[in-house]
């Protein structure tokens, strides 16, 4: 009995630890959910603070990209600015020149007026120089066809003669 009594003494013993054990485990459990429960307003304040910190910095990133993009995007239309300083020069430039060349294609213009009203008389001079040419040309020939015809009948006596033309004057053949 003594035997039956230690053993149950030592089992309660034992089963008192074991409650001891799972008291403190539970006492530390507990305690820990407390903790947390307590905290769980600093957790979810960090929580907060975190997403927050991301979003900024997705926004940050963001702003940078747009940053980015809007320097290209001004470099771009400077680039484009210059082009169009240096074509619109250029477009000055050939405009200039192209009242240059209207000027001189004036001025040519009525030079060649001028010279056609010149010229008008002139035409009428070298008509009538063609008409006194042709006169002189058929008396020539009526000349030449006398030369002939005084020819045929003198007949040749030292060698046929020929008188000198008025234009061939002085000239040797």
């Amino acid at each position: 009995m003594r035997d039956f009594e230690s053993m149950v003494r030592q089992d309660t013993d034992e089963i008192y630890t074991r409650l001891d054990d799972e008291q403190s485990q539970r006492q530390l459990l507990a305690s820990r959910v407390n903790t947390l429960f307590r905290d769980r307003r600093g957790h979810a304040h960090t929580r907060l603070l975190m997403e927050t910190e991301a979003r900024m910095s997705r926004e940050a990133w963001g702003k940078s990209m747009d940053a980015s993009d809007l320097a290209r995007a001004e470099r771009a239309i400077s680039d484009l600015l210059e082009t169009d300083r240096g074509r619109r020069e250029e477009i000055r430039e050939l405009r200039a020149a192209d009242r240059t060349r209207q000027q001189q294609i004036i001025q040519t213009l009525t030079v060649m007026q001028t010279l056609q009203r010149e010229m008008i008389p002139l035409q009428g001079l070298v008509t009538t120089l063609q008409g006194q040419v042709t006169a002189l040309q058929g008396q020539v020939m009526t000349l030449q066809g006398q030369v002939t015809a005084s020819q045929g009948q003198q007949g040749p006596v030292g060698g046929p003669v020929q008188p000198e033309l008025p234009g061939e004057a002085g000239s040797s053949t």
